[in-house]
């Protein structure tokens, strides 16, 4: 029997939860963890709502493992080890029906799946749980879904994480000589799929956007509203990698091609049109919520949300994706 002096008070606390069945307990012991181990989830997933329900099933394997816990390792370490086996459970059977493609020569790789995480579901306590920015935006997300499920959960322990290669091992139920090993073509392959970019997502990015960022939102913005296809140009850098998620395919395109494309697809007629924005973020990056009103509407309604990597007063990726329905982005559902 483990000796409760001899471990942390959470632990200990943990302990006694366990063995008196006392789930309304358990479950308070367990729920702070809530909002770290879903943003573990989302990084293995890359998909909000299977992180969510991953996250769900977390709880639900530590109360019927309950007696496994013995004090042995922290409360923390368990839980994340129980999340990142419910996380390859679930890819094993995810990947069976919707693999990720290989990229194809001069486009972007696609990630049907993914989906934006908003901010005010992030950790609230940075000493908790520090969420770098590097490591949550969708780049980062989207190279990441290109190791197989087992490489992808070494590469986030270790490398994200910062866990040591044993405990890591241990999670994994691998030898530390795997984990090394797949660690190291994880992060060829990451580096493969972040070209030109800043690299070193082990060190935390600040959380708050930047003047530029927050000017060029401000004019993508007024562009929509404006319908001003010439200054929603301007704005996008002429080597746009474009996508629409959930439809498929992920694009380098012309920063015209992808104006004219959403001219063609019926968007930006000027006097039928009638757009509203509200800027917020996701991911840690910058992004426009927007919302059309049809003619006939006296509501403008949530249309989709556009997320923005901008640099140098350019928007180099533009990524939007179907917002109608999605009350987990915690926007309003018209204006």
């Amino acid at each position: 029997m483990t000796d409760a002096r001899l471990l942390g008070d959470d632990e200990a606390a943990f302990i006694a939860a366990a063995r008196s069945d006392d789930a309304a307990r358990f479950a308070l012991l367990t729920e702070r963890y809530r909002r770290e181990l879903q943003v573990h989830c989302y990084r293995m997933l890359a998909n909000y709502e299977d992180a969510q329900d991953m996250t769900q099933e977390t709880f639900l394997r530590a109360w019927r493992k309950r007696e496994s816990f013995k004090g042995h390792a922290a409360v923390r370490t368990w839980l994340y080890r129980i999340a990142t086996n419910a996380c390859l459970d679930f890819l094993g059977k995810r990947n069976d029906r919707t693999p990720v493609p290989a990229e194809l020569p001069g486009e972007g790789s696609e990630v049907p799946y993914l989906q934006p995480y908003p901010d005010r579901m992030l950790p609230e306590d940075p000493q908790e749980s520090v969420v770098a920015r590097e490591t949550i935006e969708l780049a980062f997300i989207v190279a990441v879904q290109h190791l197989p499920p087992r490489q992808r959960a070494a590469f986030i322990l270790r490398d994200v994480l910062g866990w040591p290669a044993s405990k890591t091992a241990d999670v994994l139920e691998l030898t530390v000589a795997s984990v090394t090993s797949a660690l190291q073509r994880a992060r060829v392959t990451v580096r493969e799929q972040l070209p030109g970019r800043r690299l070193d997502w082990r060190n935390p990015g600040t959380h708050g956007l930047s003047d530029d960022e927050r000017g060029v939102v401000r004019s993508y913005m007024d562009a929509h509203e404006r319908n001003d296809l010439a200054g929603l140009t301007a704005l996008l850098r002429h080597d746009l990698r474009f996508a629409m998620l959930p439809e498929p395919g992920a694009l380098i395109v012309t920063a015209e091609d992808a104006v004219d494309g959403w001219v063609a697809g019926g968007l930006f007629q000027p006097g039928r049109d009638d757009w509203r924005c509200v800027a917020t973020t996701v991911n840690l990056m910058p992004a426009a919520a927007l919302y059309l009103r049809a003619p006939g509407d006296p509501d403008h309604r949530l249309f989709n949300i556009a997320v923005l990597h901008i640099v140098d007063g350019r928007i180099v990726e533009l990524t939007g994706f179907e917002a109608t329905g999605k009350t987990w982005l915690g926007l309003p559902a018209t204006l």
